[in-house]
Formats: C-alpha cells, sequence, structure tokens
C-alpha cells in the first residue's frame, strides 16, 4: 500500500501508539516488532569523549583540539558547562513527560496526517511487511516557522507550546556555536558555514521507548546515521538506551548529569569532506522503565547547496561527495527506510 510523500520533507506509514499496546498487553509483543537481527550490545568500554562549552568560549586551544578529535574519532561527544539553565531543562523534562502521558484521545489531535511527518507517530516506515521500532515519536519543525503546521504547534497544550518554543531558541544558538567552533577546528570559512545554518532548518524529535518483555527481541530505534548537520540529544530520564557502532561493536553511552549528548550528522561529514564522522547509533529498551529523550537536530537552509566546504578541496584532496539541494536530500533520507549509513553512501564519489 503507497503512502503519499509530500513535497515539503515526506511521510511514514501509520503504525499503532506502543505506548497504549503496553497498557493494554503488557507481556504480548506483536509480531511486526519481534527481531531476530540484533546485534549483541558490547561490554562497557571508554566512554565519548566530555568537552566543557565554557572552555570553547574562552578560546580554549587545547578544548577545541579536543573537540575537533572527539569529531574524528567518535561522532559524538557529551558537553558540559553548555550554559543552558538547570530550571528550563527540568521544564523540558516535566513537560515532555506530560504530553506523552496525555489521554489517547487528547493525543490523537496531534497525530500526523498522510503524507507528513510532524506529530505523534513514525518516520522511516513505508511497507506493512517491515518491522517496527519498540518507541512512539512527536516530531515538530521548529524553525523556520513558514514549515511549522499551522493546525499542530498553534494548537499545542500550554505549558508544553511554550516551553517548546523557548527551549528550541536556545538550542538554535547553542547549535550555531557548536557549528562555528567546528568550522574554527576544520580550518573553513565561518562565515560559509554561518551562511548555510544560521537560516537554517530545525526540527525535534520526542521518543518515548516503552518497557519491554522481551528487550533483546525488539529495537528502540533502527541503526542509523543521522542525515542532520548536528543533533543535540537530552535525556530526560535516567534509563540509558543509546548505542554508538565503535570498531564493529555496539558500545553504551552512559549520559552524564547535566549534560547533553552532540553527534556530528550526515550534512557536516559531507561538509567536512569525510575528515568528521557521521556514526552509526541505535536505541535500545529494558524491561523495567520507559525511557524518554529529546533529539534537536540543525540543518541548512532547504534550498542551500550541500556539499564538501570549498576551501577543503584541492588537487590531492577532492570532493568525495557530491553536490545537492538540501530539500532534495531530506526528502530522499525520510523516502528511505532507516538502514545504517547507507544514505550517505549515496551521495559518495566513486573514483576508480
Amino acid at each position: 500500500m503507497a503512502r503519499n510523500i509530500s513535497p515539503e520533507l515526506g511521510g511514514s506509514f501509520p503504525v499503532p501508539c506502543v505506548q497504549e499496546l503496553v497498557k493494554a498487553s503488557p507481556e504480548i509483543i506483536p509480531p511486526s516488532y519481534l527481531r531476530d537481527d540484533i546485534e549483541p550490545t558490547a561490554p562497557a568500554q571508554n566512554q565519548i569523549p566530555v568537552i566543557s562549552m565554557a572552555n570553547l568560549l574562552k578560546g580554549d586551544n587545547e578544548e577545541l583540539k579536543k573537540l575537533d578529535t572527539a569529531s574524528k574519532e567518535w561522532g559524538f561527544f557529551q558537553l558540559i558547562n553548555h550554559g543552558v539553565s538547570s530550571s528550563l531543562v527540568e521544564k523540558v523534562k516535566t513537560d515532555t513527560k506530560d504530553f506523552f502521558n496525555l489521554p489517547m484521545e487528547e493525543k490523537k489531535k496531534f497525530w500526523q496526517e498522510p503524507g507528513d511527518l510532524q506529530g505523534f507517530g513514525h518516520a522511516f516506515v513505508h511497507s506493512e511487511e517491515q518491522k517496527l521500532d519498540w518507541s512512539d515519536m512527536f516530531y515538530v519543525i521548529t524553525s523556520p516557522s513558514c514549515l511549522r503546521k499551522s493546525n499542530l504547534f498553534p494548537n499545542l497544550p500550554l505549558p508544553f507550546r511554550e516551553t517548546v518554543g523557548i527551549y528550541a531558541e536556545v538550542l538554535r544558538n547553542l547549535a550555531l556555536t557548536i557549528i562555528d567552533n567546528l568550522a574554527k577546528a576544520l580550518g573553513i570559512e565561518q562565515e560559509h558555514v554561518r551562511g548555510l545554518f544560521e537560516e537554517g532548518m530545525q526540527s525535534m524529535r520526542m521518543n518515548y521507548y516503552p518497557p519491554c518483555p522481551q528487550p533483546d527481541k525488539v529495537i528502540g530505534l533502527n541503526p542509523h546515521s543521522d542525515a542532520t548537520g548536528l543533533t543535540i540529544l537530552l535525556q530526560l530520564n535516567e534509563m540509558e538506551g543509546l548505542q554508538i557502532k565503535k570498531d564493529g561493536m555496539w558500545v553504551p553511552v552512559k549520559p552524564l548529569p547535566d549534560a547533553f549528548i552532540v553527534n556530528i550528522g550526515d550534512i557536516m561529514e559531507i561538509l567536512s569532506n569525510g575528515i568528521y564522522s557521521s556514526v552509526e547509533h541505535r536505541a535500545v529498551v529494558n524491561s523495567a522503565k520507559d525511557r524518554l529523550s529529546i533529539a534537536t537536530f540543525m540543518n541548512p537552509r532547504l534550498d542551500a547547496e550541500l556539499g564538501p566546504a570549498p576551501s577543503l578541496i584541492t588537487p590531492q584532496n577532492p570532493p568525495k561527495f557530491r553536490k545537492v539541494i538540501l530539500a532534495d536530500y531530506i526528502k530522499g533520507f525520510f523516502g528511505r527506510r532507516l538502514d545504517g549509513k547507507s544514505y550517505i553512501d549515496v551521495m559518495r564519489i566513486h573514483r576508480e
């Protein structure tokens, strides 16, 4: 059964609300969620690097080198001393939990419409046969305002709507500051990078992972890399679940208190001509407790041409990725099944 894909971003096949499935039958896993292809988790190893935003803002060259190394070798880091107020973070956590706990009748008002991704539902589901993730999501575009759904964002319940608006603006500024420092570490023109991202598209994916009686038989979010410039993840409770692929193994990430988890997206890998790594990651679930998180995605303008930064291209270092308009790139990403780094591989230039 085909699903209409909107010209803006894309759409997804409708799926059940897992939170409601668990409420109704906590011991039953529908067959569409059961999987036998889940790779095991590696024993705890070294944790992802920790970067201090306060040190970057002071112009600390050692911290900039740490950021550069983390982006090359891990593609992930935890950001501390980031300047986002703890009171705002706590309000985001509380209001988001309350939003997911709304009665189903209220949630239906904010459900995805055919051919659209914004609202409650899921992404990357394109057939009735494919296996589903053990999670629910609420996806919303926060800027530019012209991409906000007129019947969705303005109708979100208070105080959730106001909290999301304030948080989006604060994280937008934080993301731009991180991107400025990445450009500085790469030695590319900050004006070029700012020009791409300053009026760029920002969106949020709020994730709810219910407990599962057989957590090793389901996946919370399929392995993938983010088709973004930068992703900033806020964990809403103390349950672990994020894992990254490092040296061929799935390594669990232990979130630090009061830290954001930041990862390099495919767009930044392309912009850096492969110097920085957009790393595969996944979400796993557990049998004891639900887990919630908010991923905030920062992208360039939809009309921007995406490709390696011109100053990184030399005869000795030719472009590794082809150029594409960002809107076409995003539509292509959402029009596929979520599958590792397969989408960025489409962008690679293969030379004999």
